[in-house]
């Protein structure tokens, strides 16, 4: 998942003010996707998206990254005054975009959010006083555990000026969330007839399962579900762990619409655990609705039956 942080620009890159605007078309180009808010425009040209705003809950890392050789020169300016000597580069980073006075140069870098080592967005607060949430996702001392939460609406792709050349879909945020992996898992209440020893690999294993669902982006119903209840449903870590505690195996995790499902999008996450001795299959589940930018629990973790 290590990447370079800050990516090199060219000479040949835009200035500042022609990829704010670059932005702003593109954000034009989909009001409604990029702000969350379903709704005509009727000033739109031909090719503007339209139909129901697209959400992300998303779990990865954010990466700043200077986008052009002028803003590059503005941080070596910025670092040259000594408050950064003897500091590693990221740290450097973190200490100049963490002062006041250097705000500007935080509105100047591209905010890339990759999952699992790949770029997949680019993040844009919806409120400029968000710029701040942004600047404390840069740790001075990164790990390979480190995660962020990221949760908004989804636009079109950013344009090519935006990020020297990145073309990805660029997200709207209205909430961050940073931790570790590590202290997710010490902050989980512990089963009482549950070990620390048997449930923080319990748990841990079933956080990876999520994180390293095929293709999950955090952009469909499915994977923001999966997501929400990795990061804010204790009681799926306490279900696993007591499931492995009896022989069991984690055999499949599937998401399906609800049958409580109609005006509002809600669905049933489905664990299936597998007794490794005697092959039957136990089911629990879950409901979640899905239906805006912010998911929550409907139904409380329970046996499941298949119909």
């Amino acid at each position: 998942m290590d990447q370079t942080e800050v990516r090199q620009s060219t000479s040949g890159a835009t200035s500042g003010a022609e990829a704010i605007r670059a932005m702003n078309a593109a954000m034009e180009a989909a009001p409604e996707q990029v702000h969350g808010e379903p709704g005509s425009c009727p000033t739109c040209g031909a090719g503007a998206a339209s139909g129901p705003p697209s959400f992300v809950y998303a779990l990865g890392r954010i990466e700043p990254r200077i986008p052009r050789l002028s803003v590059e020169k503005e941080f070596a300016q910025a670092m040259s005054n000594g408050e950064v000597a003897g500091q590693t580069d990221r740290h450097g980073m973190q200490t100049v975009l963490s002062m006041p006075e250097n705000r500007y140069l935080a509105r100047q870098l591209c905010w890339v959010f990759t999952i699992e080592g790949m770029e997949t967005y680019l993040i844009v607060p919806h409120d400029p006083g968000d710029l701040q949430r942004l600047i404390e996702t840069v740790r001075p001392a990164p790990s390979p555990t480190d995660l962020d939460v990221v949760i908004g609406a989804r636009g079109p792709l950013a344009p090519p000026e935006m990020c020297n050349g990145l073309m990805v879909p660029i997200v709207v945020f209205d909430q961050i969330y940073s931790f570790d992996r590590e202290a997710l898992i010490k902050a989980i209440p512990r089963p009482p007839k549950t070990t620390a020893k048997e449930f923080g690999p319990a748990a841990e294993e079933l956080f990876d399962r999520i994180m390293l669902g095929a293709d999950n982006a955090g952009s469909t119903d499915d994977h923001r579900a999966l997501n929400y209840l990795a990061v804010r449903y204790p009681a799926v870590y306490a279900t696993a762990a007591d499931a492995f505690s009896r022989n069991s195996t984690l055999s499949a995790l599937d998401v399906q619409t609800s049958p409580l499902s109609s005006t509002r999008k809600v669905v049933d996450v489905i664990f299936s655990f597998t007794n490794r001795a005697t092959d039957v299959v136990e089911k629990f589940f879950t409901r979640v609705d899905v239906t805006e930018e912010f998911p929550f629990l409907v139904t409380k973790m329970s046996p499941y039956f298949d119909r």
